[in-house]
Parts: C-alpha cells; sequence; structure tokens
C-alpha cells in the first residue's frame, strides 16, 4: 500500500488515466466492429466509410500511446487488405 503522498497520487493519476485508456481502447473496438459488419454485409461504400473512420481511430489511438505503433499499423494493414480483396470480388 502507497506510504507516502506522492505513491498516493501517482496511484490517483493511474486510476484516472486507465479510465481514459478503457475508453479510448473501447472506442477503437467499436470502429473495427463497425468495419467488420460493413465487410460482412457486402457494402462496399460503407466499408470503405468505415475503414476511413476506424483508421484515423486506430492511429489517434497509437498517438495517444493505448495501441503500439506496430500493432496499430498491422491491424491498419489487415484493415486496408480485407478492404482490396472486397473491392476486387
Amino acid at each position: 500500500m502507497a506510504n507516502n503522498p506522492g505513491a498516493k497520487k501517482a496511484i490517483r493519476k493511474i486510476e484516472r488515466r486507465t479510465e481514459v485508456n478503457k475508453s479510448r481502447r473501447s472506442r477503437v473496438r467499436t470502429f473495427l466492429r463497425k468495419f467488420d459488419e460493413a465487410v460482412a454485409a457486402g457494402d462496399t461504400g460503407a466499408a470503405q466509410a468505415a475503414f476511413t473512420t476506424a483508421q484515423s481511430e486506430l492511429m489517434r489511438a497509437v498517438s495517444k500511446g493505448v495501441v503500439h505503433r506496430n500493432t496499430g499499423s498491422r491491424k491498419v494493414s489487415r484493415l486496408h487488405r480485407q478492404l482490396k480483396k472486397m473491392a476486387t470480388a
């Protein structure tokens, strides 16, 4: 347990940051799910729009430190590959 005021403050800061990061991670997952739903429905226009917003949200999470840079890039790459596959089919 934290004994000094600095450690107690650090615990409070960590709790606040954890809440913010949970919210951001949840937001990213929501946009990824919307993209998956658009791809499953076969709607190219909706999938393109969902891809744009999902990519933006993923990169924003990367810049905020919620997701590692390589993880964000990998996820965007996979989404783009799905979109290309859908467009050619």
